[in-house]
């Protein structure tokens, strides 16, 4: 790590615990601040404060007291404590920096940052980019908002590898050189309003992502609204990605990905299903060629890549029956996604927790559903809609059921998808359980050798 001595003797406050607080405040007490840290939450029987407290750090819990602001300190704030929190309000009146400690991980990272943000899209971008990077002889560190805390993992990456960071409008909101050396933004819808107030303030925070960029960065940006951007106050290259047409960067022609004039795979051959997961997928292989990783590897990733667990996951296929775990999908939005995933035909498992709402939204969706095979609580609801369509549904005693009873009826080149559209308290104390018990189901109908 870069022993960052800005820091060095200054007061600096950080407000909100958990586990980036934590790891904020030793990092800072090791580049020589004096650290007061403060939560709202009681402390004094946590073992991190005591860890804190131990090492000569002040630890203030239980309110925020506006006296902790006199002696004018930088505040490194947590950032899903909204700015309407007395204490940070008059911080912003008195002028105090407010940063959030991804800050802290570049000016101490020795190795270039690629950050991924943006409204859908970012975990699994930033994860197929972590897959690559697996997949090859270069090296790259996943760390930010997909649950490994950026500025601990920055104080581990050395200078020949990639500190790969999900980041956040509320962690953008704080930043102040941060600067990735490849940024992409997946897309810029509508998000987060209860904190950004509106839209303009909410895609503001996710453009902050590029304003210290260079002109030796790149920023990877959705075609598709490339209006959202000025491109004039862009100083890094902007490589753009395109599901439609030939772009300056990446994009799909005739059912390839397509790179500088090169085809790299057939759409056929990825595994990750969806349009919107097409778009995810070419701004992941931009990043990953921008960064050194091998087309070879770039392909058996997007061979093998199974998406984020439990969200419209690959888990294998049996025969030539691809199997899709979204159990997640624990409303009809996410099943109308899931849905709308597939153009072959789908053999689909659904049901759960009635929460006494209909599924009529979902009929437009179900053009492609050869059966349906249902479960839980919502079962005699998603028997009705079935029939209503004209498909063949057939009731099951669970999941484990739903996919003993899947093997009776399977055709060549069904896609079997899980995707309940409902809770799963009524069967399963979590979604991810009702999920483990459908892979371990395939995995039992699988051929033994």
């Amino acid at each position: 790590m870069i022993h960052y001595t800005g820091l060095r003797g200054k007061k600096v406050l950080v407000i909100g615990m958990a586990k980036s607080g934590y790891e904020a405040a030793k990092l800072l007490h090791r580049l020589g601040a004096e650290v007061t840290v403060n939560d709202g939450n009681d402390l004094s029987n946590d073992a991190h404060a005591k860890d804190l407290e131990d090492m000569g750090i002040n630890v203030v819990s239980g309110a925020h007291p506006l006296a902790l602001l006199d002696e004018r300190p930088i505040i490194f704030k947590n950032p899903g404590i909204p700015y309407t929190v007395p204490i940070i309000q008059e911080a912003q009146k008195q002028g105090l920096k407010i940063l959030t400690e991804v800050e802290l991980s570049y000016l101490i990272s020795e190795a270039p940052i690629i950050g991924i943000t943006g409204t859908n899209g970012k975990t699994t971008v930033t994860s197929l980019i972590g897959d690559m990077f697996n997949k090859s002889r270069e090296n790259g560190r996943l760390s930010g908002n997909i649950g490994f805390v950026a500025s601990k993992v920055a104080q581990e990456v050395k200078a020949d590898e990639y500190l790969v960071t999900e980041l956040s409008s509320f962690q953008l909101l704080g930043i102040e050189h941060y600067r990735p050396h490849i940024a992409i933004i997946t897309n810029l819808y509508s998000a987060h309003l209860d904190y950004h107030e509106n839209l303009e303030n909410y895609q503001n925070a996710k453009k902050r992502i590029y304003e210290n960029q260079t002109e030796s960065d790149y920023l990877i940006f959705n075609d598709k609204q490339r209006h959202l951007i000025d491109t004039s106050k862009i100083r890094a290259k902007i490589l753009y990605f395109s599901t439609q047409h030939r772009v300056d960067g990446i994009y799909v022609e005739k059912e390839y990905i397509v790179y500088n004039g090169v085809r790299l795979i057939h759409l056929d051959d990825i595994v990750l299903p969806g349009e919107h997961n097409l778009e995810n997928i070419l701004a992941a292989v931009m990043a990953a060629i921008l960064a050194g990783v091998s087309i070879s590897a770039i392909v058996q990733s997007l061979t093998t890549f199974s998406g984020i667990a439990h969200r419209l996951q690959y888990i294998g296929n049996n025969k030539t029956n691809k199997y899709y775990n979204d159990s997640k999908a624990t409303n009809s939005l996410a099943t109308q996604f899931a849905l709308s995933s597939f153009t072959q035909p789908v053999i689909w498992l659904c049901g759960g927790l009635d929460r006494g709402n209909g599924f009529d939204e979902l009929i437009p969706y179900m053009n492609n559903v050869r059966v349906m095979v249902t479960f839980g609580e919502t079962q005699d609801k998603f028997v009705k809609l079935g029939e209503s369509q004209g498909k063949y549904v057939i009731r099951a005693n669970d999941v484990t059921d739903a996919v003993a009873k899947v093997q009776e009826i399977i055709e060549p080149n069904d896609v079997v998808l899980l995707s309940p559209a409902c809770a799963s308290w009524d069967q399963y104390d979590t979604f991810e359980q009702r999920g483990e018990r459908f892979i371990e189901a395939f995995k039992a109908h699988l051929p033994s050798h």
